[in-house]
């Protein structure tokens, strides 16, 4: 294995036996550019804020769950209670309808039995209008928990959808960057791409850098002049690696040489 070993400071240097073309090892920098694309784009995908989201309202479902269990056994008793409280309106209503009738028919002669018929009614129709309160009530309420249904679920949809939408761009600009990370890939020869992926592998995720302005792209270090000296008189076909961050190391035209 080729290798450009740094040694602390003093620029011991060491060579090994991988060998690949200057265009090759130039081809090393498109391929670390994708591979790092699509690390970002990964990093991306992971990191949606739609996916808090819907972890948080994951957390808030199944509270929800909860609630509309006890809603839906409210609604229930609310709805046996409304048929109760309209057939007391009906049953106050039919009565009413009797005593007036009574009353218009001459039915009741006695002063005093006709003031208490006249109180019933009085009585009756403030009950006929407390159980219509009632009814209302009890539509209110249950209009209430279908909105906070509906909402819930219209709030899912939406985050759903742009969650949803963000992975599909995120999906297709991947699968760009794989295609190309692949036809760059096949014009390697083995040798050097079973290399590049083994540091991939190893040291995180990109497995070569340049060398620009006398200092690795890698890990941003800075090489002596010994060290600098020592790669102008490598041969071009040398593969090189920084010892601090263990990548491959591609000479460039703005390597400072």
């Amino acid at each position: 294995m080729a290798a450009w070993l740094h040694h602390g400071r003093r620029g011991r240097l060491t060579w090994g036996s991988v060998k690949a073309s200057p265009e090759a090892q130039l081809r090393l920098l498109e391929l670390a550019d994708l591979d790092a694309e699509l690390s970002r784009l990964e990093h991306r995908r992971r990191g949606l804020p739609e996916h808090a989201e819907l972890d948080q309202l994951g957390q808030r479902d199944a509270q929800l769950r909860d609630t509309l269990a006890s809603l839906d056994a409210e609604q229930g008793d609310l709805r046996r209670a409304q048929v109760k409280a309209e057939a007391d309106v009906e049953q106050v209503r039919a009565r009413i309808d009797r005593d007036r009738q009574r009353l218009d028919a001459g039915q009741v002669t006695s002063p005093r039995d006709l003031e208490n018929l006249q109180s019933e009614i009085a009585s009756l129709v403030r009950r006929q209008s407390d159980l219509e309160e009632i009814v209302l009530e009890v539509m209110e309420r249950q209009e209430g928990a279908q909105e906070r249904r509906e909402a819930a679920a219209a709030e899912r949809d939406v985050v759903t959808a742009r969650r949803d939408a963000q992975l599909s761009e995120i999906g297709e600009q991947a699968v760009k960057a794989a295609d190309q990370r692949a036809t760059v890939a096949a014009q390697e020869p083995a040798d050097l791409l079973t290399l590049y992926e083994r540091m991939r592998e190893q040291h995180g995720g990109v497995g070569a850098a340049a060398l620009r302005g006398g200092r690795c792209e890698g890990c941003h270090l800075s090489l002596n002049t010994v060290d600098l000296n020592s790669i102008r008189a490598a041969d071009p076909d040398e593969v090189l690696r920084c010892e601090e961050c263990r990548r491959i190391l591609v000479r460039t035209p703005e390597s400072g040489l």
